[in-house]
């Protein structure tokens, strides 16, 4: 990365304390770019986040009272940012030395306006949950392969103002994107580690959440995530699942089943998203 790019990077946090002391140093010693500004909104924290974040005297810390949602503290991300290219990274992941070096490559050529990036889950594929969200995770990296999906993770140019009300934040960027004429990018050199649900509860919140929220934007603007394709999705799984462990597998399928079934029904209702259920237990790697 030449030194005339210099991107801002924002996180987005609520009540964060198990990962962002470990988040800002993996973003402070990234290789071969350069990071003109860290914004931090966090929103309605209550534990030691602000805490935290406070003690880095390179990050410029913006603190909600309420929690109104990832796509508030996204536009005042946007609205602080003083450069062309913005990275927004979960607070409860951690990026390779170089993945932010590996995302923003792509911006060289004018007309990429966003990249994402692959995350990996730390969870064990012993349990029945983590070996689900295992399963989950690679159908996402090979269906990014071919459509580029984006989530985590994200780089993108500085092209518009403001974000809608949206449940899901990444691809209602990649949406806006497109509408500027613009094409995204998967970047499976940029890793990211993630830590998925631990529970089936939470995974089932929280998948059900996404595809609600996928299949809003879709009716909303006509874009369309490649993971909306059941078909797809299960032309896929013959090469990402290891049909060795049959009841492993069929948990995986009934319980993404499951939640697209939920997420449905919410899309139908019209809940609303915009502020996510709390995901406790994936805070911590």
């Amino acid at each position: 990365m030449t030194k005339e790019m210099e991107v801002t990077v924002g996180i987005c946090a609520h009540n964060e304390e198990g990962n962002i002391g470990k988040l800002i140093p993996a973003i402070l010693n990234q290789q071969s770019i350069k990071i003109k500004d860290i914004i931090v909104v966090s929103s309605g924290s209550t534990d030691k986040t602000n805490e935290i974040v406070e003690a880095y005297k390179q990050v410029n810390l913006i603190k909600e009272a309420k929690r109104t949602g990832k796509v508030s503290a996204i536009n005042k991300i946007i609205k602080l940012a003083k450069t062309d290219i913005i990275v927004l990274i979960s607070a409860d992941v951690i990026p390779k030395t170089n993945t932010l070096n590996e995302l923003c490559k792509p911006f060289f050529n004018d007309n990429i306006g966003i990249t994402g990036g692959r995350p990996k889950p730390i969870n064990s594929k012993k349990s029945l949950i983590g070996f689900t969200v295992h399963v989950v995770w690679g159908l996402h990296h090979l269906i990014s392969k071919e459509t580029p999906k984006f989530g985590e993770c994200i780089a993108f140019r500085k092209v518009f103002g403001k974000l809608p009300k949206s449940a899901v934040d990444e691809e209602e960027i990649a949406s806006q994107i497109e509408n500027m004429g613009l094409k995204g990018r998967y970047v499976p050199s940029a890793i990211i580690k993630n830590k998925g649900p631990l529970t089936i509860k939470e995974f089932i919140s929280q998948r059900r959440r996404i595809y609600a929220g996928h299949l809003t934007l879709k009716s909303k603007t006509g874009h369309c995530v490649p993971t909306l394709s059941n078909t797809k999705i299960a032309l896929l799984l013959l090469k990402t699942v290891d049909f060795k462990a049959p009841i492993k597998t069929a948990f995986a399928i009934s319980l993404e089943g499951i939640s697209r079934l939920l997420g449905y029904y919410d899309y139908l209702t019209k809940k609303d998203h915009t502020v996510w259920e709390k995901i406790t237990t994936t805070k911590k790697l």
